[in-house]
Parts: structure tokens; C-alpha cells; sequence
């Protein structure tokens, strides 16, 4: 644990016990000062800034978080932040607060009171590194207006992000087809071997036909493997193609959801069984967490199996064998959620906001669009996606989606909205 750092309130404290009436006035009068300085400091932070207490109550918040949440003092302080800000994950956020070391958490989400907006939210203990600290400070950041601005130049953009993924498609797609070249190559070599054993076969005479019957043999069995071991290849490679397009076709051509009531459960099973041979060659452990009764929500089944695909390949692709990559699932008053956790190397802080950005990735080998995809998925779904990593220990994705159309949310709803990790 890093040692205290030295300020003029523990010198004070270190010697209160000697301080006659006017040095505890001086004191007092030189905190109270402090405390102005700071509050007029915060309160011309555009960001908002919000002091939650160990419980979860408010204790303290600057202008901006009025101006973003319309909040009163004398009708905010004390209260839980669900009953405020219910879309925030205050669990995850709490048992950030009970692990040692280094970590922020990260949120967004968007609100409807006093007007719609779509909010960026940071999530720190207040003390540093100390395990069971006394509370929690949110960093909230207004980014409707640049994701609106996102969303203007993504038109004016988009040649040019096409022209980028089509270059980077093209590249992708050159290995595996040069691969698929050279094996087919060899394939006709070894066909036209076999075309000289059946010449060799025929005109051989019946004395050495024994003899001749058993090299033929040997040599047919020999080029039959080799002949396997190529076509398993280039079986791969176009698997790998496959997939390559589908993600390019995706990124580029995406379809409106199709909602209907479904079972996140069903969806989660399906994914599993179709990952399992996967994970189990790698050498993995796979745990699957479901919630024995949840109810149905509205969902596109399939663009959710994309979804969790997507977030099981980055989790295995992450960790090494003996890694463990978890599933689990569950519901709240207002919506089901899921989340997917690895044991893996986790995302360094400093790359946590551009995790989503197209084009970025942590990978060696990766087009990073898998996220992007992800996210504007659950976005159409008017879900929400969470985030929390940490370095050396593991990431957890978590995926929140309403059991029905949103409503506009009022001031003082107590409303549990929770997504549950």
C-alpha cells in the first residue's frame, strides 16, 4: 500500500490534541476556505463530478451534475444513486471498491430528464489503491453532442472508411488465397503421381505383380495423406475467408434489429455449443452461469448470437490454456442482462476508451470491428454495453437489454436498472 501523503490537514491532525481555541479557529476558518476553493474549482468543470458514500448516497456533486441530471441539493444529497441515475451499474461499481490494486470502471448509457443525453461515465474508488475505500467519485461526460457530430460525419466519411476496410479486407484475404494456391498446387502434383502409378500398375508384367501390387500400395497410401493433409488446409483457409467477408459485409451493410420475444438463456446455450470445440481445443475451461427462471425480452436472437460470438472469441483469444472464460445471466425488474469474463491480460486503462473505436485492436492479428459491430448492435436494441477490466487479472463485457420500450425516466424514480455482473 503507497504511504499517506503529507497535507496540512494530517499535520493538524497529528497535534490537535495541543491546540488551544484560536489555533482550532484558524484551522477551521483555513478548511472552510479549502472547501470554497475546491467547490468553485469543481463547479467550473464542465464534466460532472459525483461523490457517492460506501452505500451508495450522494454526498457531494458540482454544478455540471445538476445541469446533466437536473438535480436540487436539498433533493439529491443522501439519496441512492439508483434513485437518480438508475441506469448505473452501482454493484459492479461496488465490488470495483472491494479489490485492491489499480482500476476504473466504465460506463455509458443514455438519459432522458431534464432532456435526453448520452453520458460517458467513469467509475473510481476515492481512495487510490486501498482495498474497501470510504466511497466512490464518477467522472460524468456529456458526449451527445460529439457523438451526434459522430454520427454527422460518418456520411461524409464513409468512402473513405470503406476505401480503408476494403484495403484492409484485401490484404486479409491475400494469405489465405495464396495459401489455398500453393495447396492446390501440390494437390495436382500428387494427382498427377497417382495417374503414373495406374500407367505403372498397367504395364507391369504378372511375375513382379505382387511386388509391384505392394510399392503401388505404399505410394497410394503415402500421396492419400499428404492429399488429406492439404485439403484440411484449405478447408481452414476458406472458413477463414468466410469469415473475413461476413465481418466486412457486416461492418458495412447492417440491418435493422428483428425484435421478437426470446430467451437470453436459449441464446446463450447456442453460442456455447457451438464455441465449446473451440475453446476445449484451446486448452480452456468454459463456465456457464444461467439464471434458472428469466423472463422473455424483445431481441433479435440472431444478432445477439453476433453479439456473444464476438465477445467469447476476444475472451479466449485473450487468455492462455488454462484460462477460464465465464458466462452468466440474469434479469432485473427492467431487463435482462449477461455478461462474458475472462482470466485474461485485461486492457490497459490507457486503451479503455478507444476499445470500441473501428479500425482499433489489441490484437496482432484483428480488423477492430468486432467491438464496433457489437456495440451498434446493442445500441439498436436500446441496451447498454459495460466494460471492466483489470490489467493482469481479466476483463468482464456486461450486456444489459430492456424488457420493454424505454419510457422517459423522472426525477426521484426508484426504478432498479441494474446490470448485474
Amino acid at each position: 500500500m503507497p504511504g499517506s501523503k503529507s497535507s496540512f490537514l494530517d499535520k493538524v491532525l497529528g497535534r490537535i490534541g495541543r491546540l488551544d481555541t484560536q489555533g482550532l479557529q484558524t484551522v477551521v476558518q483555513r478548511l472552510a476556505r479549502e472547501r470554497s476553493f475546491l467547490e468553485t474549482l469543481f463547479d467550473a468543470i464542465e464534466d460532472g463530478i459525483l461523490v457517492l458514500d460506501e452505500t451508495g448516497r450522494a454526498i457531494y456533486f458540482n454544478e455540471a451534475v445538476s445541469r446533466l441530471l437536473g438535480l436540487q441539493p436539498g433533493a439529491a444529497e443522501g439519496k441512492h444513486i439508483s434513485e437518480f441515475l438508475s441506469q448505473f451499474n452501482w454493484e459492479s461499481c461496488a465490488h470495483l471498491n472491494a479489490q485492491d490494486g489499480p482500476r476504473v470502471m466504465r460506463q455509458e448509457f443514455e438519459v432522458s430528464f431534464p432532456r435526453e443525453r448520452f453520458l460517458h461515465v467513469y467509475a473510481t474508488p476515492l481512495d487510490g489503491e486501498r482495498s474497501g475505500s470510504s466511497g466512490v467519485a464518477l467522472i460524468l461526460h456529456d458526449a451527445t453532442e460529439a457523438r451526434q457530430k459522430t454520427f454527422e460525419a460518418i456520411e461524409s466519411e464513409r468512402i473513405q472508411a470503406l476505401t480503408l476496410l476494403a484495403a484492409s479486407v484485401a490484404h486479409e484475404i491475400g494469405n489465405p488465397l495464396n495459401a489455398l494456391h500453393i495447396h492446390l498446387q501440390l494437390i495436382e502434383r500428387e494427382a498427377k503421381k497417382l495417374r503414373k502409378l495406374g500407367d505403372k500398375g498397367t504395364a507391369m508384367r504378372l511375375g513382379s505383380a505382387r511386388a509391384k501390387l505392394t510399392e503401388i500400395a505404399e505410394e497410394t497410401r503415402a500421396i492419400s495423406d499428404r492429399f488429406e493433409q492439404y485439403l484440411s488446409v484449405a478447408k481452414g483457409e476458406i472458413t477463414r475467408l468466410d469469415y473475413i467477408v461476413t465481418q466486412f459485409l457486416q461492418a458495412i451493410r447492417p440491418r435493422p434489429p428483428q425484435m421478437t420475444p426470446a430467451s437470453l438463456n436459449a441464446v446463450v446455450d447456442e453460442t456455447v455449443e457451438l464455441l465449446r470445440p473451440e475453446i476445449e481445443n484451446r486448452g480452456q475451461r468454459l463456465e456457464v452461469k444461467k439464471a434458472r427462471e428469466i423472463p422473455l425480452a424483445p431481441f433479435d436472437a440472431a444478432q445477439l448470437k453476433q453479439v456473444l460470438v464476438n465477445l467469447m472469441k476476444n475472451a479466449m483469444q485473450a487468455m492462455q490454456k488454462e484460462g477460464v472464460l465465464t458466462i452468466a445471466t440474469g434479469s432485473t425488474s427492467e431487463g435482462v442482462w449477461l455478461s462474458v469474463t475472462d482470466t485474461g491480460c485485461g486492457i490497459p486503462q490507457e486503451q479503455i476508451n478507444r476499445i470500441f473505436e473501428p479500425f482499433f485492436t489489441t490484437k496482432k492479428k484483428g480488423s477492430g470491428l468486432g467491438l464496433m459491430i457489437v456495440q451498434r448492435i446493442i445500441r439498436e436494441h436500446g441496451g447498454r454495453i459495460d466494460l471492466q477490466s483489470h490489467p493482469g487479472r481479466g476483463t468482464t463485457f456486461g450486456i444489459w437489454l430492456p424488457l420493454h420500450e424505454p419510457h422517459p425516466r423522472l426525477l426521484g424514480s426508484a426504478a432498479e436498472a441494474h446490470v448485474h455482473n
